[in-house]
């Protein structure tokens, strides 16, 4: 569907996208991952010339994009763009967000166009949403009517440029169900995400980039188990332990939260060890350590991910707080297959692990 040559893409003396080829088969699921700043973003503008490549070529379905006698708005609306922010009218219903291109690019006539949004909208589960405004929504809702506008013009490839990393962390998974919806109904598409579960889960294919340039590329398990590349391993492998610290009585467990959420995200663990990790974390610093005496959370895990570790240290007067008897406690116990108390000097540490 998309053949990409030799493509590179400079602003200035600043070389961003750096002699990339590749190509994109129809109904192929291609997830584009990598470290911030290394281009992702742009390779996916260039597809459908957002960003103008500064050389090379991009052919669509036999049209070569950057001949200048193409018709670029004829090739986007064959080219749905999913973006960060959502773009959606908001001086515009939900419906007519979904009908303004039906109509006026499609030339569908607009009972025809409504009765099209509506069954766009159920397949996203917002049916009950066509006669809303935009503000009214969630980020996850909006991001949602983003997608089955972009559906109502019926592309042959969707593109995604990061499309949950403007939400809550709570709403990410209402995305992410829905796009992994249409990989099952075929629907071909490129995704930029960090979201590193996601992409092992919904992808036929996963290109890794760096520095500017695909670095390697292979399927989920490739990448993901044993990738060949040095800067891929270390990329996948980089972040195997995440550590909090604060000296501050204003602990913020909603930063904690975050941080740890976005950790394991970008180490693809399962939800159920995210859950395990939340919960310990809550239970001790909530309920079982005052906060004036926290001092740092670390959360790590081997390689192979067979088991998991969490550790708090805290300060005060010698105490283990797992001698006291408190329903946390018991949570606490029913989660760590082991748990080990040790104090030195002012320092209070409590280790606990878990098996996969």
């Amino acid at each position: 569907m998309i053949k990409v040559t030799n493509l590179n893409k400079s602003y200035g003396n600043l070389e961003v996208i750096k002699d990339i080829t590749t190509t994109i088969e129809k109904g192929e699921v291609i997830t584009i991952i990598g470290p911030s700043g290394t281009g992702k973003s742009t390779f996916l503008r260039c597809l459908n010339l957002l960003e103008n490549p500064t050389s090379g070529e991009i052919e669509f379905e036999g049209k070569i994009l950057t001949d200048k006698r193409t018709n670029i708005n004829e090739v986007r609306r064959k080219m749905g763009m999913v973006f960060q922010n959502f773009n959606l009218f908001a001086n515009m219903s939900v419906l007519d967000n979904l009908c303004v291109g039906q109509t006026k690019l499609l030339r569908i006539p607009r009972a025809e166009a409504e009765k099209n949004a509506r069954e766009l909208l159920q397949t996203v589960g917002l049916s009950e949403k066509a006669d809303a405004y935009p503000d009214e929504l969630s980020g996850g809702q909006r991001q949602r009517v983003a997608i089955a506008r972009c559906l109502s013009m019926r592309p042959d490839i969707m593109l995604f440029d990061e499309p949950t990393s403007a939400l809550d962390p709570t709403m990410v998974g209402e995305v992410t169900t829905v796009i992994k919806r249409l990989a099952q109904n075929g629907m071909t598409m490129a995704i930029v995400t960090h979201e590193m579960e996601f992409a092992k889960n919904v992808s036929t294919r996963i290109i890794y980039m760096d520095e500017g340039g695909i670095y390697e590329e292979g399927s989920p398990q490739i990448i993901f188990n044993s990738p060949k590349r040095e800067k891929t391993r270390a990329f996948i492998n980089r972040v195997k332990s995440f550590r909090y610290e604060t000296d501050s009585k204003d602990f913020d467990f909603i930063e904690l939260t975050n941080n740890l959420l976005n950790f394991c995200n970008a180490n693809a663990l399962s939800k159920a060890n995210l859950n395990k990790a939340g919960l310990l974390s809550e239970e001790l610093t909530v309920n079982l350590i005052p906060k004036e005496d926290l001092r740092s959370i670390n959360f790590g895990f081997p390689d192979n991910q067979e088991s998991f570790e969490l550790s708090v240290t805290y300060g005060g007067e010698k105490r283990d707080v797992m001698q006291v008897e408190d329903f946390s406690v018991d949570i606490i116990k029913g989660i760590a297959d082991s748990i080990i108390y040790k104090c030195e000097s002012d320092t209070n540490e409590l280790y606990f692990k878990w098996a996969q």
